[in-house]
C-alpha cells in the first residue's frame, strides 16, 4: 500500500509534510493494542499554520482546505510512526475534527469532509472511518482547524 499511497498523493498533486514535532508536552502518536493514536494535528500550508475563524474571517472552503492538509499531516506522523511503511494501514479508524468557529457557524461536518474524502481517497475503504466533528472557540496557535485519529495497523 505504501507505493500506491505515495502514487495517490502524486497523482493528487499532493506531497506529505515533515511530520510536525509537538508544541507541548506530549506524544505526536502512541501505539496501543494494534492501534496508533495521533494527538491532535494542525494545518500547515508553505510551513505556516492556517489560522481563522470559520463563520468569521474564513470561509468553508478555506476550512475544507485546513481539514485537508490535516489529514496530510496526520498521514505523516502514521508513516514515520511506521518506519515509513504505510502498508501497514489496516483502516482509519476514527477522526476527531475541531473546528474553530464563530458563534452561529454549522457546517463543521462540511469542513471535516475535507480531511474524510482524502482519506478515502488515499486508503479506499480502509480509509472509511467513524468521526466526530464540533465546533470550539478557540485552537491552539489560533489555527482554523484541529484533527486527531485512531488508526489500526497490522
Amino acid at each position: 500500500m505504501t507505493d500506491s499511497i505515495e502514487a495517490k498523493l502524486a497523482e493528487f498533486g499532493l506531497t506529505l509534510p515533515q511530520a510536525a514535532a509537538p508544541v507541548a508536552a506530549y506524544l505526536p502518536v502512541v501505539e496501543a493494542g494494534g492501534m496508533l493514536h495521533i494527538s491532535g494535528q494542525l494545518p500547515f500550508r508553505e510551513g505556516a499554520v492556517m489560522t481563522g475563524r470559520l463563520g468569521e474571517d474564513r470561509d468553508l472552503a478555506f476550512g475544507e482546505e485546513a481539514a485537508r492538509a490535516c489529514a496530510l499531516m496526520i498521514v505523516a506522523q502514521v508513516k514515520r510512526a511506521l518506519d515509513g511503511d504505510l502498508s501497514r494501514v489496516a483502516r482509519i479508524v476514527k477522526l476527531g475534527v475541531f473546528v474553530n468557529s464563530a458563534p452561529g457557524f454549522t457546517d463543521q461536518p462540511k469542513v471535516a469532509n475535507g480531511a474524510s474524502q482524502l482519506m478515502e481517497a488515499l486508503f479506499g475503504d480502509a480509509g472509511r472511518h467513524a468521526r466526530s466533528a464540533v465546533g470550539v472557540a478557540v485552537l491552539p496557535l489560533g489555527a482554523a482547524v484541529e484533527i486527531d485519529a485512531i488508526v489500526a495497523i497490522e
